[in-house]
């Protein structure tokens, strides 16, 4: 059945169609969708706690994380108008500390509030609309936005430039608030120079994003299963992956999930109360949902990559179950 959003027309033909926007029932948030070492921050800590870091050639000033949350969140309001969404949920780490000019030679027990400064090198938030949704396997997921800006992936003592960002658009789980981010819903080298650019490229993000498509790749997923012998064979694989010769590595897709993250995925096949499957055999949604949780012990800075690669892996996988070669490596 088509659907027609913000002018642009989405067919869920291929998908299963739940109740009208009407109903929604949105779960309440209990889990973070990136947890690592980040910390809850609100806009109002960022704009009036924060100061801003400059080019240090030519003093000028970065977008701040602010102005890159306000205009992402302004992109998404504009393209879909009529829908809910909601606030930025915000998480930041890194926090870098510094002091006021007179306050330099102050001892560390004298300084007052007033003569520190910090900023958060690293910052990651979403933004959700909840009123774009879908069921799959019993999970509720809705559209979410995200967005990270990593100061440490910037050059910050040269001259201005472009600078980096990186915006997805794609599904969050509303059971354990995992990201669910494919190709065509993710930019990983945004670098603009304004926050109209910023505006601009992020709109044409939203324009090439297919939610259908998404849907209907992650409810195939249901319809596929790994035995234990089979999810074992690949963990170790994984494990594997990093020590194997770059002339190896090079014919096999990329993976970049760590080894304490495939920690995680073990002990979730065990414990998660929601995808784990210890002693049976385990669908392939739910394999997908055990990589997307342990990604969210990443640090900001690599979050959506995993995230991204953690949907490559799964989908690879399931099409390799059913005789695709390219990553038949991972199940042999």
């Amino acid at each position: 059945m088509p659907t027609v959003l913000n002018g642009k027309r989405f067919d869920f033909s291929d998908a299963e169609i739940i109740e009208p926007v009407s109903e929604v029932n949105v779960l309440k948030r209990t889990k973070h969708f990136i947890e690592a070492n980040t910390v809850d921050v609100t806009l109002e800590q960022l704009q009036n706690d924060c100061i801003t870091p400059v080019f240090a050639k030519d003093n000028e000033l970065t977008i701040s994380h602010p102005l890159f949350i306000r205009t992402v969140e302004e992109a998404a309001k504009d393209f879909f108008r009529g829908e809910e969404v909601e606030s930025p949920v915000i998480r930041a780490s890194h926090i870098i500390k510094g002091r006021i000019p007179s306050a330099i030679y102050k001892p560390a027990n004298q300084l007052l509030e007033t003569d520190k400064t910090q900023y958060f090198e690293r910052c990651a938030f979403s933004v959700d609309i909840p009123t774009i949704y879908q069921d799959i396997n019993g999970n509720r997921l809705f559209l979410s936005v995200v967005g990270v800006r990593a100061y440490n992936q910037q050059n910050l003592y040269s001259k201005k430039v472009p600078e980096l960002f990186r915006v997805a658009i794609g599904f969050k789980n509303t059971v354990c608030c995992n990201m669910c981010i494919f190709t065509d819903g993710y930019k990983g080298e945004l670098r603009v120079s304004s926050t109209r650019e910023l505006y601009q490229r992020v709109m044409e993000l939203f324009s090439m994003f297919n939610p259908a498509k998404q849907i209907h790749l992650m409810q195939q997923l249901c319809n596929s299963s790994l035995s234990e012998h089979q999810f074992c064979q690949i963990l170790g694989r994984m494990r594997l992956y990093q020590y194997l010769p770059m002339r190896l590595q090079r014919n096999i897709p990329r993976l970049l999930i760590t080894d304490t993250q495939i920690n995680n995925v073990a002990k979730s096949y065990i414990s998660d109360e929601d995808f784990g499957s210890y002693g049976t055999d385990i669908n392939m949604w739910n394999f997908y949902n055990l990589l997307t949780g342990a990604n969210k012990s990443s640090y900001i800075d690599m979050f959506l990559d995993r995230s991204l690669n953690a949907s490559e892996i799964a989908m690879g996988i399931n099409r390799a179950l059913h005789g695709e070669e390219r990553y038949k490596w991972f199940i042999d």
